[in-house]
């Protein structure tokens, strides 16, 4: 067999470029609305309780959102992967971006906890929805000596919306100046609707909407892939080959497919939001522990509040770094498994990964208490815990036919994140109601990573699989 020494990119058109920009933007937008809540939950959520609340209570109202965001992902990308089967990607991906567009922006307008965690809910039907489709049209768009370079650059963008999420944590909800001018407009009308103290995070939310913007750029520039099209035709003409139909993913060998990618996406998904997220709070807590507490403490007693309240903004800047370092390591790590896969395979990538982000995992949170020690530890911890998501990009759109590739795709990483979602109701409650610290709790999570070893035993191998029809 002759080998190909043409770089991958070689003999790429034009018009695949375009579809992997314009995918790649809409799972950036995708990432910055799921992570904002994460930028802005210390802030948003105590502000939607009554004052004597517990923190344990209003760490279980966040995982509560946090499951609804898993729940309502989960939903919306099984409808979601099934209508694009049906209608096609084009139409159903700008369909996504309006949904989690118009939900972040109205979360802004949040009264109650419940309020955001709905609304948490009503964005992750989109988020879900937008990564099923986008993955799939660029796995059918692109050849197969590119496929997994591209699923590995089209995921590795979420980081930039991560990176947005912290630039709003930084300039608009942890601003002093933003608080100040809060303040200020709080003495108007605003003041009379919501607490002038919120208009930061609000600010946040709002900036969802941006993204709607894209859906004019995909309806002029975007076709719908020739995979795609003759599928139709085949269904049209032939008994058996419906598109989108959930039932055919577990039929045959498809059923064994189907299991193993909502297996690896579950566990992915229960570690990034129950273990990889709290990776900045690490070093948060590292600081407020070696640093913030002792110059509060050796504060004189008219210069203490003061201090407390540059602590607080402070604070806020370390956990932005952590989230910044823990981001830029997972998006080298995104990056990164494409040429890996390409190069030892599918399963050995995803192994490579669960071992690293276990190890990683356990010594960010249980052995390393230091700040210098972790400005190290974190991108390594990042690069690990997060990479083989890219995996889920690249592999589950090569498990299926043409006819089910997004209902497929879709399935799998939303059916995992019905699995994830009680974990982290588990999460909060070992915090409120056992009182297990922020660190044990992520710590004792990543092992279900050592589960995802398990489950690779039973994962075909697709390096090199031409996409089936």
């Amino acid at each position: 067999m002759s080998i190909d020494k043409n770089p991958w990119y070689h003999g790429v058109t034009r018009y695949q470029w375009l579809v992997l920009v314009v995918a790649s933007l809409g799972w950036m937008f995708d990432a910055f609305e799921g992570q904002i809540f994460v930028a802005a939950m210390t802030e948003a959520m105590p502000s939607l309780v009554a004052s004597e609340t517990s923190a344990g209570q209003i760490g279980l109202y966040n995982n509560i959102a946090l499951g609804a965001f898993l729940l309502g992902g989960a939903i919306g990308g099984v409808a979601f992967g099934v209508l694009s089967d049906r209608i096609g990607r084009k139409r159903t991906l700008t369909l996504t971006i309006a949904f989690y567009s118009i939900f972040t922006c109205l979360s802004a307008l949040s009264q109650e906890w419940w309020h955001l965690a709905g609304f948490r809910f009503l964005v992750a039907l989109g988020v879900g929805g937008e990564w099923a489709v986008a993955s799939a049209l660029v796995a059918e768009v692109f050849p197969a000596r590119a496929r997994a370079h591209a699923g590995g650059i089209f995921h590795a963008t979420s980081v930039f919306g991560t990176y947005l999420a912290v630039a709003a944590g930084i300039f608009l909800i942890g601003n002093p100046a933003v608080h100040e001018w809060s303040r200020e407009v709080g003495t108007g009308w605003i003041g009379q609707y919501v607490d002038p103290e919120t208009l930061p995070w609000r600010l946040g939310f709002a900036a969802g909407v941006v993204p709607a913007l894209l859906i004019i750029w995909i309806r002029k520039s975007i076709h719908e892939p020739e995979n795609w099209e003759a599928a139709r035709a085949r269904a049209r003409r032939e008994p058996g080959q419906e598109m989108g139909a959930l039932a055919d993913l577990f039929r045959g060998e498809l059923t064994r497919r189907s299991l193993v990618g909502v297996s690896l996406a579950g566990i992915g998904l229960a570690t990034f939001w129950g273990t990889h997220i709290y990776g900045k709070d690490a070093l948060r807590i590292a600081v407020e522990q070696q640093y913030v507490e002792a110059a509060v403490t050796g504060a004189p007693d008219d210069r203490r509040e003061p201090v407390l309240e540059r602590r607080a903004t402070d604070l806020k800047r370390w956990e932005m770094l952590g989230m910044f370092l823990v981001t830029t390591g997972g998006g080298l790590g995104l990056v990164s498994f494409g040429p890996i896969s390409q190069r030892t395979g599918r399963r050995r990538a995803f192994l490579f990964y669960h071992l690293g982000a276990v190890a990683s995992a356990l010594v960010v949170f249980q052995v390393l208490d230091g700040v210098g020690a972790l400005l190290v530890a974190l991108p390594i911890f990042g690069f690990l815990t997060l990479g083989m998501h890219a995996g889920y990009a690249i592999y589950f759109p090569e498990l299926y036919p043409t006819r089910l590739r997004g209902t497929g795709t879709g399935f799998c990483f939303n059916a995992g994140r019905i699995l994830a979602a009680p974990v982290l109701f588990l999460v909060g409650w070992m915090q409120y109601e056992l009182g297990v610290s922020l660190t044990n709790v992520a710590s004792s999570l990543s092992l279900l990573f050592l589960l995802g070893v398990v489950v690779l035993v039973f994962a075909p191998e697709t390096r090199g699989w031409a996409l089936t029809e």
